[in-house]
């Protein structure tokens, strides 16, 4: 039998230590426990919550993740922790009986990250969230057709919502600082995930077309419009994801060269954003659509 070596990884959260394991602990999906009465069928996880200072328990294919209650350090025990699990799993112990009822998770991973913008935290996912872009100014909109952005605007401090691909960016009021309140929104967006919860609804089109909608109806582009929005996809929509934000395409005067776009997410309200997203876009469409472009305009969504 394969000797098993445990090794010992921080994480982003202080009470959250990683024990990672050299060889395969379970095979697929992972299991989460929160107390001992949770644990029945894993001897393991029965073992770690006599530590008094164990929370909760989280075990996937190849890592044991353990969250400790505040009454001691990770660096007074953790040593010891890792030889205990070492020990068990060298002993020929499994994880879990083939008969647990632990509730089998989706492992979802949420991490927070500042932006360019200080009123705006980026909450990414490696869960997809949507296949569409959607912004919500306040809880009203959210009501309409995300059941996770109106849960979010729950919190006090919370102004703006806008949820992408893999990732939601929250605009706050100046009431608080991030440092303050970003660790509880973050477990709360990774809570809100793991129970399947509802995210964006399907409602028909009517229901929740937005003004801006009415006024302005989807056509299919062609043309230099339709470049444009090609260049936007490919080179610009991917750098500012990364930082929490979004370049929507809104219109194109073929008369006076002039693009407008919508800036979105942390990207709305930047007090560099405008400018220096103005700029990059203007020189970077200048260079790829010779003589077409003598502006772009950017409005805040």
């Amino acid at each position: 039998m394969q000797e098993t070596k445990i090794t010992i990884q921080e994480t982003t959260n202080d009470t959250i230590l990683k024990f990672n394991s050299s060889t395969i602990l379970i095979n697929g999906g992972s299991y989460e426990f929160t107390n001992i009465d949770e644990a029945k069928n894993s001897l393991l996880a029965q073992e770690l919550f006599y530590l008094p200072f164990v929370k909760k328990i989280f075990v996937t294919a190849n890592f044991i993740a353990i969250q400790r209650f505040d009454i001691i350090q990770w660096i007074d025990v953790q040593e010891e922790v890792a030889e205990q699990i070492e020990a068990y799993f060298n002993d020929g112990n499994a994880v879990v009986t083939e008969q647990t009822t632990a509730t089998k998770k989706e492992t979802i991973e949420v991490y927070a990250e500042a932006t360019p913008n200080p009123s705006v935290m980026k909450f990414g996912s490696n869960k997809v969230l949507t296949q569409t872009d959607v912004e919500f100014k306040n809880i009203d909109e959210a009501n309409k057709s995300s059941p996770l952005a109106q849960a979010i605007f729950t919190f006090p401090f919370v102004k703006e919502v806008f949820i992408s691909d893999n990732y939601i960016s929250v605009t706050k009021y100046d009431m608080v600082e991030w440092n303050e309140v970003f660790t509880e929104l973050k477990t709360f967006i990774r809570e809100y995930l793991v129970e399947g919860k509802t995210i964006i609804k399907e409602l028909p089109r009517e229901e929740v077309a937005t003004e801006a909608e009415v006024e302005t109806p989807v056509i299919a582009l062609e043309g230099v419009s339709a470049q444009i929005v090609n260049i936007l996809d490919e080179y610009i929509k991917p750098a500012v994801a990364a930082d929490g934000g979004n370049i929507a395409f809104k219109s194109y005067d073929e008369v006076n060269k002039v693009v407008s776009v919508v800036l979105q997410g942390a990207c709305s309200g930047c007090p560099s954003s405008t400018a220096t997203l103005k700029n990059g876009i203007e020189t970077l469409l200048r260079d790829m659509l010779p003589n077409q472009i003598n502006e772009v305009v950017a409005i805040n969504g």
